[in-house]
């Protein structure tokens, strides 16, 4: 054995269950390896859907998951996955092939690019040291929720190994959080003893702590928001008023605005979750639990910022309040209007279709009636986002992945299969723009190939609609980012989908059809939308 396959077989045995990538010559070894150790291994067609896939696997498994990929070009080629997935703390390693020699093409400067998007770069030094080193990368992957740059330069891959060191390794397990420092309990369960109208707004490192957070809000009186990465976090509580941000439903953001007090659970409360701070009133006390004290205050200067695992310091806070119940916003008329106002379908809207297109909210509300709830939902970046965002519901958390940290589009086939490969039990949904799903279209080959059967839906208006819609307006000519008509159903069916093209309300009766029966194969739904500048992004762009 030599180092590449004893690295392969180590991780696996650390509890990697799943991998993707895309093999070359400088990690075929590598990845032999990976499936020697009892990892099943994913073939994508591009190393950027690879890494992609491999994200929403880890975030919708809640798993470390791995990519392997070539030496430079291939490393190059996952760099916006890369990004993505650390800038999102994904517990993610990337295995890449590594040169030494600066004259060699495949040369590039991978610790350099790993800290450029915020990966962490790991080296495997030697044969002596190659467990070690794959051990820290995998322990800064599980337990710091990191997305590692683990490198494996081709000379060090070639040393010999002696396999039977790797007898006796065993999943790592994660270490248990910190808890919150006893003075910031008491001063946050000091703030919800004094609150009248609290909220809870619950991020990306709040999604396992549903219990403890519904537990505290109700001792409270807290109403239960999520960011737009944790959407479905609260699905089913009489008191959840839906995403916060620029998605936020009107009522949701009437609450929001109207709270006196302002939690950030393992929530960044960045500019995307505040809907640029608008959300905030001038008088609400703002209090952020991370894990990460560096995240404290970073995009909103806070009352009160407390370091602590998020379900550990909600337990704890809500031991404090000993017996203390608050009403908060809670009233039978609000848990009323909650139920009847706070999703987007169940405002009207003016529909704006024609002969030729169907008005993208209401392609949206009808595929809300069409799948199955038991469902996932993997969506791309692009003026359309917001659609299947709001519109479609999800049981939980684990049912909506959202890769828009690094706000590229061209994500999200991949996101979705990759969530649907984490969720096998479940019907899942793609949501792309045209512009996205061109972008990443090879990789729907893989769907085809591992005959998921899925739903992929495009919101297609020709063009990149955020720059059409609101760029036109000011007399900038938009050339450049519209485009003739495709046939993407012709297209779809060439990969071995099944595809329906959909210009009005009418035509989704054959998706409906064809989802009640079950699909055997990827379905793509060519919907041909109105165009018109989202409601989320025209707030957005204002502040571009």
């Amino acid at each position: 054995m030599n180092v590449a396959q004893a690295v392969g077989v180590a991780l696996a045995r650390f509890g990697v269950r799943k991998a993707f990538g895309v093999v070359g010559s400088g990690n075929f070894h590598f990845t032999n390896g990976l499936v020697r150790g009892g990892s099943d291994f994913v073939a994508a067609r591009h190393e950027g859907g690879a890494t992609t896939m491999a994200d929403a696997y880890a975030r919708c498994s809640g798993e470390v998951a791995v990519v392997s990929v070539h030496q430079g070009c291939g490393l190059a080629n996952a760099t916006t996955g890369l990004g993505e997935a650390a800038k999102s703390r994904t517990p993610l390693i990337v295995v890449t092939g590594e040169v030494t020699d600066p004259l060699s093409n495949f040369h590039l400067d991978s610790g350099a690019l790993a800290h450029a998007v915020g990966a962490v770069s790991v080296v495997v030094r030697s044969a002596e040291s190659a467990l070690a080193d794959v051990r820290r990368a995998f322990a800064l992957a599980r337990r710091d929720r990191r997305t590692v740059l683990l490198r494996l330069p081709l000379d060090v891959q070639e040393e010999p190994f002696d396999e039977h060191l790797l007898d006796g390794l065993t999943a790592i397990e994660p270490l248990p959080h910190p808890r919150a420092a006893g003075q910031d309990v008491e001063a946050l369960a000091a703030a919800l003893r004094r609150a009248e109208r609290p909220v809870f707004l619950c991020g990306r490192g709040a999604r396992s702590a549903r219990k403890a957070l519904v537990e505290l809000a109700d001792l409270s009186g807290a109403l239960l928001a999520e960011g737009a990465v944790a959407k479905g976090l609260f699905t089913g509580e009489p008191w959840g008023i839906g995403v916060s941000g620029g998605f936020s439903s009107p009522l949701t953001a009437e609450l929001i605005r109207g709270a006196d007090l302002v939690v950030g659970w393992g929530c960044a409360l960045n500019d995307w979750t505040t809907a640029h701070g608008r959300l905030l009133g001038p008088e609400t006390v703002l209090v952020q639990v991370d894990l990460d004290a560096a995240a404290l205050g970073r995009n909103r200067p806070v009352a009160l910022g407390i370091v602590g695992d998020v379900a550990g310091t909600a337990e704890a806070v809500a031991e404090r309040l000993d017996g203390h119940r608050g009403g908060g916003y809670r009233s039978a008329g609000l848990r009323t209007r909650i139920a009847k106002e706070i999703r987007w379908r169940d405002h009207a809207h003016e529909d704006a279709g024609t002969a030729g297109t169907i008005d993208p909210r209401t392609l949206s509300a009808a595929l809300d009636e069409i799948v199955p709830g038991n469902r996932v939902v993997g969506v791309d970046s692009g003026n359309f986002m917001g659609y299947p965002t709001m519109y479609l519901d999800v049981p939980d958390e684990n049912g909506f992945c959202f890769t828009q940290a690094f706000q590229s589009i061209g994500l999200g086939l991949a996101t979705a299969t990759g969530a649907a490969l984490a969720l096998p039990d479940r019907f899942p949904v793609a949501a792309c723009g045209d512009g996205g799903f061109l972008m990443g279209i090879a990789e729907l080959e893989t769907v085809v190939r591992l005959n998921l059967p899925m739903l992929i839906v495009v919101y297609n208006d020709h063009a990149y609609g955020a720059e059409v819609y609101f760029f036109e307006p000011g007399g900038e000519p938009t050339g450049t980012v519209t485009f003739p008509d495709t046939d993407l159903a012709a297209i779809a069916r060439g990969y071995g989908c099944d595809a329906v093209t959909v210009r009005t309300r009418t035509d989704l009766d054959e998706v409906a059809t064809r989802v009640a029966a079950g699909l055997d194969r990827p379905l793509v739904v060519d919907a041909k939308i109105s165009g018109f500048g989202a409601w989320w992004l025209k707030a957005a762009m204002a502040h571009h």
